[in-house]
């Protein structure tokens, strides 16, 4: 006999079934645990009619849209990995990503719908379902899973999500977890951390900005609604909307990266003092640095409620910080709540309290990096210890610095962005001999994405080539990856063996300030 449900929508659907699981922020439309639960079932028998079975993948490219959860709750009630794919992202990673994983089946929103056309001349055997629209190239989503029964599959297990971040040569690399043999309730052991440390509960009322393809949302989302608690979602962020709707429905925790941050605080003091914001207890913070000015700035406002937390979609490690710690030790990301801290120099060798060095996680869940077993093992060291890459310091209390990050990889907007991929696409131009590309300090988005390009003629190089090659990258790539600006020079640093010393083209911009 199956065990009755512990943390699951389901069992809110079947204790409070009109309860709002979601509201959406622009719209108004309200989803309750009842529909959500009864939606997710019909999905996952459709799921299974695809000749969908535990492992296989489906992707979803949507923005935040109300029937997302419902897909991903499908998914994951059937013991399947999802893929959920930014549509910024530009037509050829999308089909890489697609590809790369294997996804079967597509789901779809009428405002992405031109892109799965273009998709499906490339992946001709991907089956699409188009949601909330008509097309004739289309599956309606809406007609597949009204003829399913809105009764759960009799073969449930977990499932898992199957993210893409950036990988080191260019190229998106999805983080796989083994599927869990555990049962379909309860948040992952990572999030009951969040859970306990921050008393959530039914009562608590999650403000979700971000979108939802990006791991992070993603899975405080899903964490909500285990939780039964309410999921306010913005179909895109503005900072008088946010707090807008903070006052609108009590809101108990807002989701808010460094970005947002910034713009929430460029709104005028008298601005933001016509929200009625008594109902906050938290501001839950990451996916990026935040400059101290900035976090002090929120903290001397809203109080002493910030809560920041460090980790990767890869989920080997976690840092948190309370802005109380965060006072006493600024500009730390917090002490490990998930696996232990190490850090390790370049031969692998521990290091002492206030050297810098590769951080390393130990203790914590092991991943692999999908179909790219160089990569995973290059995340993991000789102990089984792994890192993200990125390098920093600990304190005399434990407390974790991150001062830089391996490979150069810049986070603007709280979204990774590696520079060889940027690279890629502006040596291609022929005016373009050799580039350089990183991250300089950004207020507002944390890191701004600098170009140096040596150019095949300097006399030729100017604001128009500047402009062209920004438009070259904006034509290949997602647009938050385009250069904020470009210079040129007649010749780069280089190391003896041709590779352009690009730390010191950034110390050099940095001194300059």
């Amino acid at each position: 006999m199956q065990q009755p449900l512990t943390q699951h929508p389901r069992l809110w659907a079947a204790q409070s079934p009109h309860r709002p699981a979601i509201i959406m922020g622009g719209s108004g439309e309200i989803i309750t645990f009842g529909e959500l639960d009864e939606r997710a079932n019909r999905c996952a028998q459709l799921m299974r009619r695809a000749d969908l079975q535990r492992g296989s993948h489906v992707a979803i490219l949507m923005e935040n849209h109300p029937r997302f959860l419902e897909i991903v709750w499908a998914a994951q009630n059937a013991g399947l990995y999802f893929t959920p794919v930014s549509w910024r992202f530009h037509l050829d990673e999308i089909a890489f990503i697609l590809g790369d994983c294997a996804a079967r089946v597509l789901f779809v929103s009428k405002a992405q719908a031109p892109l799965a056309l273009a998709l499906r001349q490339r992946l001709p055997t991907l089956r699409c379902f188009i949601v909330g629209g008509l097309d004739d190239s289309l599956e309606s989503y809406e007609a597949a899973i009204a003829g399913c029964p809105a009764e759960p599959l009799a073969d449930e297990s977990r499932g898992s999500d199957m993210v893409y971040s950036s990988g080191s040569t260019g190229r998106p690399k999805g983080v796989k977890q083994q599927l869990a043999a555990t049962s379909i309730d309860k948040p992952s052991a990572m999030f009951a951390i969040y859970e306990k440390r921050w008393g959530w509960s039914p009562q608590t009322v999650y403000l979700m900005p971000a979108p939802l393809y990006h791991s992070g949302p993603l899975r405080f989302a899903m964490t909500m609604q285990h939780l039964g608690a309410t999921l306010v979602v913005m179909e895109r962020f503005d900072a008088a909307g946010a707090l807008a709707l903070c006052q609108r429905y009590r809101v108990t925790d807002a989701h808010w990266v460094p970005t947002m941050l910034v713009r929430i605080l460029k709104l005028s003091s008298a601005e933001r003092a016509t929200y009625d914001l008594s109902s906050l207890q938290r501001v839950i913070h990451g996916a990026g640095p935040c400059a101290p000015d900035v976090k002090r700035a929120m903290i001397d406002w809203l109080g002493p409620i910030l809560e920041e937390s460090y980790g990767g979609t890869e989920g080997n490690g976690m840092t948190m910080i309370s802005s109380q710690e965060w006072l006493q030790h600024p500009g730390s990301v917090g002490k490990a709540f998930v696996g232990a801290i190490h850090i390790l120099d370049d031969e692998g060798t521990e290091l002492p309290t206030g050297e810098t060095g590769l951080v390393y996680f130990s203790g914590g869940p092991r991943f692999e990096y999908h179909g790219n077993a160089e990569r995973t093992r290059e995340a993991y060291d000789r102990q089984g210890r792994s890192t993200l890459g990125d390098i920093g310091y600990l304190d005399a209390d434990g407390y974790l610095y991150l001062t830089d990050r391996r490979n150069n990889l810049i986070i603007t907007g709280g979204v990774n962005v590696f520079p060889q991929e940027i690279e890629n696409v502006l040596i291609t131009h022929p005016e373009v001999l050799d580039v350089a590309v990183f991250g300089l300090p950004d207020v507002e988005m944390g890191e701004a994405i600098k170009a140096v390009v040596q150019p095949r003629s300097v006399e030729h190089a100017g604001p128009a080539l500047a402009q062209e090659l920004i438009a070259l990258c904006r034509a290949r790539l997602a647009h938050y990856k385009a250069p904020r600006s470009i210079d040129f020079r007649a010749d780069l640093p280089r190391h003896d063996t041709g590779k352009i010393y690009t730390r010191l083209l950034k110390a050099e911009y940095l001194a300059k300030g």
